[in-house]
């Protein structure tokens, strides 16, 4: 009973699971944000390939 009332007192494992948690939403967040102006930047790569090239 002992062991199980020290297991519960102790938080020290919830504080990585936090972390984690955080750290996977901002690997979500920055994930979407990427595909989002994915597009965007290929125009624009596009667009300087075709001034450098001659290419209209």
């Amino acid at each position: 009973m002992k062991h199980l009332k020290r297991f519960l007192r102790e938080d020290a494992g919830q504080d990585m699971v936090e972390y984690g948690l955080l750290a996977a939403f901002i690997s979500i967040v920055a994930i979407a944000a990427l595909q989002a102006i994915g597009p965007l930047v290929r125009t624009i790569y596009e667009n300087v390939q075709a001034a450098l090239t001659g290419t209209p």
